[in-house]
């Protein structure tokens, strides 16, 4: 299949292309660069010993990417495109609306006019909001996000719908996230964050590296066990494998398919931390801070219906996720520049 990946530069879109690749599909790389790296194309090419189409483009130009469609005539589209900073969204809530909604409008106006039909949506855990009990199971109501990054999930997973229900041609399946991290075993891409790092893992691998002077938890007064957020981390391999099962469900199968994709297995800050330095023999520094806007206390995924419906499952444990990150990070100690 002909696969196009908007923001396949990215971290999470540059392992699914890998994997993609590797499994015999071709893809179709479009980003604009804003948080990733031109270099990540030649690693991707590196790593599997094949060329991929790359184009340099904003997601949101409609122009562009029908001039791209109708090139490259993909069978498939996954969207990674898109703002991804919980704190961030808080601070600026209108680029995130602006960016995340404009580039879910005009990837779906583009495949209507180019008769493309199939879409995996990168999507998120965030959308359950603050009411819901944990473990997240697909079939829970959906909103009350705490940050507007999850509202922009939340909206354009409605869009999806409304579109899916209104064209009985369209396949959509969405693949609502939860924490990932890690990087591909090579060591050739990771997580390579654009200024200082929004999530826990790569903060703590440029703490590790000598980029960072320490690591600011942010809060040790949540109702949790040692006072830290527990989340449900996935290696970012794991979860591109679930990317390859989508696009083979969403080649079969019309209409409107959500599905979670975690281990449903949380870990503290502080677990996270201690796993790092037992994987990799490296103690990393560390303070407590505030808590942070927008942080929910804990949560993590029910994957079931991704296993019994998808045949996906997570392959790689806690020290997987440490060691490949360490992997990455000492080998790029300033990522990919």
């Amino acid at each position: 299949m002909e696969i196009l990946l908007a923001g396949g530069a990215g971290y999470i879109g540059s392992h699914t292309a890998v994997e993609l690749v590797e499994q015999g599909h071709d893809v179709i790389i479009v980003d604009n660069y804003s948080n990733s790296s031109k270099e990540v194309i030649n690693r991707i090419e590196k790593i599997t010993g094949k060329q991929v189409q790359a184009f340099e483009a904003d997601i949101k130009d409609k122009t562009e990417i029908m001039s791209i469609m109708k090139e490259t005539k993909p069978d498939c589209v996954i969207h990674f495109a898109g703002m991804k900073a919980v704190g961030e969204s808080v601070a600026k809530p209108i680029d995130y609306y602006r960016n995340n909604i404009d580039t879910t409008l005009t990837l779906l106006e583009c495949m209507k006019e180019c008769n493309v039909n199939q879409i995996v949506f990168s999507s998120s855990a965030t959308v359950y909001g603050e009411e819901n009990d944990i473990p997240y199971v697909e079939t829970m109501k959906r909103g009350n996000c705490s940050n507007p990054y999850g509202w922009t999930k939340y909206m354009m997973e409605q869009i999806f719908e409304d579109a899916a229900n209104a064209d009985e041609n369209l396949s959509v399946v969405i693949l609502r996230y939860f924490n990932p991290i890690g990087a591909h075993q090579s060591g050739e891409i990771g997580e390579d964050p654009q200024g200082i790092p929004n999530n826990l893992m790569p903060y703590i691998a440029q703490v590790a590296v000598g980029r960072r002077d320490h690591l600011t938890i942010f809060g040790n007064d949540y109702p949790t066990k040692d006072g830290t957020c527990r989340r449900d981390y996935i290696h970012v391999m794991d979860l591109a494998n679930g990317h390859l099962k989508a696009v083979e469900f969403a080649r079969d199968h019309k209409g409107y398919h959500i599905f979670n994709l975690g281990t449903g297995e949380p870990y503290s800050v502080l677990e996270i931390v201690e796993a790092f330095e037992k994987a990799n023999g490296i103690k990393i520094k560390y303070e407590f801070g505030d808590r942070r806007l927008g942080d929910l206390t804990e949560y993590w995924a029910d994957a079931q219906k991704a296993q019994e419906v998808l045949g996906w499952k997570t392959e790689r444990d806690i020290e997987d996720m440490c060691r490949d990150t360490w992997n990455w990070q000492k080998n790029n100690p300033h990522g990919y520049a």
